[in-house]
Formats: C-alpha cells, sequence, structure tokens
C-alpha cells in the first residue's frame, strides 16, 4: 500500500530535487552542489542530467514561476516549497528537454512532492503540468502590456537588473546578453604546467577521444568541442589540468607573474587564480595568499595541493585591515581579485540574479574600493597591481579605479598585455557573455611610480 502511496523517483531528479531545496532554502552554491556529484553513486547520465536540470530551472526560474501561476491560479509566495521546486522541475522539462517523454515530466513531479510528503500537492501538480504540456506553444509573458515586464518573464531576469544593461548597452543588447545567461557555457580548461607538458595532456586527451581548440581570448585556454567528460575529470583529478573560465585565466596573466616575485593575491580562495600564478612562475616565486574564510582557505590548500603547487602560504585575515607584516615589506605583484555581485558570471551561477539585489552594488563598491586602497600600500615601487571583478556593473569596475586613482598620484594606468578586442578605449579589460562566449570579467592594470 505504502507503495501506491510513493512511487519511486529517478536518481537524476531525486538529485535535482534536493539541490534546489538547497539552493533556495539554506541559500546553497549550485556549482558547489554540482561538484559533488561526480562523487556520488549516480551514473553518468544521471550526473548529466541532474546539472541540467538543476542549472536550466535556475536559469528559467521567473518564466516558469510564470506559467505556475498561469495554471494554478495561485501566487508562489502560496505554494510550499518542496511543491514548488517540483513544479519547476517537471515544467522546466516540459518546455526545454523534448528528448524526455511528458509523461515521465509529469508523473515524476508528482512523485516528488509525495517523496517530500506532501502528498495533498499531487493533484494540484498533476494538473498544472498537464494543463503546461496541452500548452507549450504559449510564450512566456505574451500578454504583459509593459515591455521591461514581459522581457523579464521571457529572458528570466529580475527586472531591475535588466533595466541597468539597458540603460549602459542598449536594449537590444541587454537581450542578447540575458541569452547567453541562459545558455550552458562551454567548459574550460587549463594545463597545468607543473605537472606535465602541454603536449602529453592534449596527447592525453586526444587518444580519449576529446576534441579541444584554443582559446582566442587567453594563451593558457582551451576549449572542450566534444569527447568524454570523464576523461576530462580524472585529468583534474590527477592536477594535470584545471577546470577554469577563459575570463578567468586572463586574469593571472595580466599580473604578469615571474619567478622570484614576491605576490599578494588578497581575496584569493578557492585557489583559481593562486594557483595559476603560481604555474606562470614556475612554482619559484612566493605567493601570499589570503582570505578571510578559513573553510575557503581549506579549499585553497586542497587544490594547491592536487596541482603540485609549492610556493602559495595561505593567511586568514580581513583585507579591509593592516596585513599582519612589517610595514615596509612590499610585494612585486598584488592582485586585487574582489568580491563583487558576479553579474558576468550568472551562467554558471544562475542563482545570484534571483538573490542580488539593487542596493547590493553600491555596498559592494564601498567594499571594493576600500580593498583596493589597502591594497595599494603594499606594492613596491615600479610593481603591478591588478584590480579585477566577474561584474558587468560599471559602479564596481570603472568607477572605483576611477575614485582611486583621483585620490592617489602613486599609481598610473597601464596598457594590459591583453587582445586588443578586449581592451576598451579607457585602457581596461572588459569580457561579456555575448560578445566573447566567456564571463563578463573586468581587469585594471595599474603600476606604482613613486
Amino acid at each position: 500500500m505504502s507503495s501506491k502511496r510513493t512511487q519511486p523517483v529517478s536518481p537524476a531528479r531525486r538529485a535535482a530535487f534536493d539541490i534546489l531545496n538547497q539552493i533556495e532554502s539554506r541559500r546553497a552554491f549550485a556549482d558547489i552542489l554540482i561538484a559533488r556529484l561526480p562523487d556520488s553513486d549516480l551514473s553518468r547520465e544521471d550526473r548529466a542530467l541532474t546539472q541540467e536540470i538543476v542549472l536550466g530551472v535556475l536559469r528559467w526560474r521567473r518564466a516558469l514561476d510564470y506559467f505556475i501561476e498561469r495554471y494554478s491560479a495561485r501566487s508562489i509566495s502560496k505554494i510550499d516549497l518542496p511543491v514548488l521546486v517540483a513544479l519547476r522541475i517537471g515544467l522546466y522539462q516540459l518546455r526545454h528537454l523534448e528528448r524526455i517523454p511528458q509523461s515521465a515530466a509529469v508523473n515524476e513531479s508528482v512523485n516528488l512532492v509525495k517523496r517530500a510528503r506532501v502528498t495533498s500537492a499531487a493533484p494540484m501538480v498533476n494538473a498544472v503540468l498537464r494543463q503546461a504540456a496541452r500548452s507549450k506553444g504559449e510564450k512566456a509573458g505574451a500578454e504583459i502590456d509593459d515591455p521591461l515586464e514581459r522581457a523579464s518573464i521571457e529572458f528570466s531576469h529580475p527586472r531591475w537588473l535588466l533595466e541597468r544593461w539597458q540603460q549602459t548597452l542598449t536594449d537590444s543588447e541587454a537581450r542578447l546578453l540575458a541569452t547567453a545567461n541562459n545558455s550552458p557555457p562551454p567548459t574550460a580548461f587549463r594545463i597545468n604546467t607543473l605537472h606535465g607538458s602541454t603536449n602529453e595532456v592534449l596527447s592525453a586527451l586526444e587518444a580519449n577521444g576529446v576534441a579541444v581548440r584554443k582559446s582566442v581570448v587567453c594563451r593558457d585556454a582551451w576549449i572542450v568541442e566534444s569527447g568524454s567528460a570523464a576523461s576530462l575529470i580524472n585529468l583534474a583529478r590527477r592536477g594535470a589540468i584545471y577546470f577554469q573560465d577563459e575570463a578567468s585565466q586572463l586574469v593571472a596573466l595580466l599580473v604578469g607573474p615571474k619567478p622570484a616575485d614576491r605576490i599578494l593575491d588578497l581575496c584569493a580562495a578557492p585557489g583559481s587564480k593562486t594557483s595559476h600564478l603560481a604555474a606562470l612562475s614556475d612554482d619559484r616565486g612566493w605567493i601570499l595568499a589570503c582570505d578571510r574564510h578559513v573553510h575557503r582557505l581549506a579549499t585553497l590548500r586542497d587544490t594547491c595541493r592536487r596541482l603540485g603547487v609549492k610556493s602559495v602560504d595561505a593567511l586568514a585575515l580581513d583585507a579591509t585591515e593592516q596585513l599582519p607584516l612589517q610595514t615596509d615589506f612590499n610585494f612585486d605583484r598584488v592582485l586585487v581579485d574582489a568580491p563583487c555581485s558576479g553579474t558576468g558570471t550568472l551562467r554558471a551561477n544562475p542563482e545570484i540574479k534571483w538573490r542580488l539585489k539593487k542596493e547590493d552594488i553600491d555596498r559592494l563598491a564601498e567594499l571594493q574600493f576600500e580593498l583596493l586602497t589597502r591594497a595599494s600600500d603594499r606594492v613596491a615601487i615600479g610593481g603591478r597591481l591588478v584590480y579585477s571583478t566577474c561584474s558587468l556593473e560599471r559602479e564596481e569596475n570603472e568607477s572605483v579605479v576611477s575614485q582611486f586613482l583621483n585620490g592617489s598620484s602613486m599609481y598610473r594606468l597601464i596598457m594590459p598585455d591583453a587582445p586588443c578586442g578586449l581592451i576598451t578605449t579607457e585602457k581596461f579589460v572588459r569580457t561579456w557573455p555575448h560578445r566573447d562566449g566567456t564571463d563578463g570579467f573586468f581587469a585594471a592594470v595599474l603600476e606604482r611610480v613613486i
């Protein structure tokens, strides 16, 4: 009898349901939870479907909620979270995954709410999803008169964020950006030259049927075109490669580390750029990697250990406070990869757009200016200071650097060593998801002159 009340749910949908519930109820991060999937007992196919459902639901959440409210005749706020998550999972499959049979999308969502002990909601879930299956041709927000509200629903982005982008870009380019944000990013990686030669890694990939191409954005980056994810994961676990977006990799190149350099990475965890700096300096310099969160520094240490990096020392500190070093101890290179809104990373971290608030931008800009100012005191004369974010917002980028330079005669902005198409008229580096196919990054390269 109990088996009739609670039917089995496929492992992929069960895992997706659990992850999405954690993201909503505990403010967990999708990328961290998805990164743990290879260590689960899910098959390769189930891991892929789990990831596709989780990220798809997060990307299209506003459009999905529009249809849920339309077909249920009730506000999202009135629907229990487990029921809402099950509805989003079913609706996403119906509208975006044509290979999934409609019956499977509907029935498994019904079984999910039963598994979550919300059996009373099963008839409503069944009715809403069957209506959605009959109405797949409907366009999200089609009957909304307000163009901005309609675009917010159609492109599944917060209204205020689209409005900002329309003001700084254009209406049509803001739509292209939102479309790019709702698309899966390509898999990018760099070869860990401390582990083995580039030719050895490329030969191993070719032998396992993995096709790659060189990035045009960053000379160290490679893009996967086809092949087995398992082969790539095995190489990453061995420390031969490191998964990292092309634009993120570019930041370490802008720092330009050399062997014997003393380098300060002020906001270093989880260690992506730190370990890249170590490789670029042939692991023969000294890198002080700082972060305020001890658990994130543990991740950084694990990253360095896996990649064979020995030149990094990790230090837990609040970067807005004085460094616990002698006042005359300065660094040849300093990187401030500042905490930011993350609006350039919505392809891989779509939950950000639903958590971010308009007022967060100015708050973050104040913190970023404080971090940049604090870091500037630790750069040797003739040394280099790089400020970067993965934000698209001018307040966190150009405005922070301009405010800093206007208050300091010790620094000058220098031309970055980057592809000319990424350098703005103001001599900053910018990448865009819809223009460059990468995460959206900003970087400024400064030199201390006195």
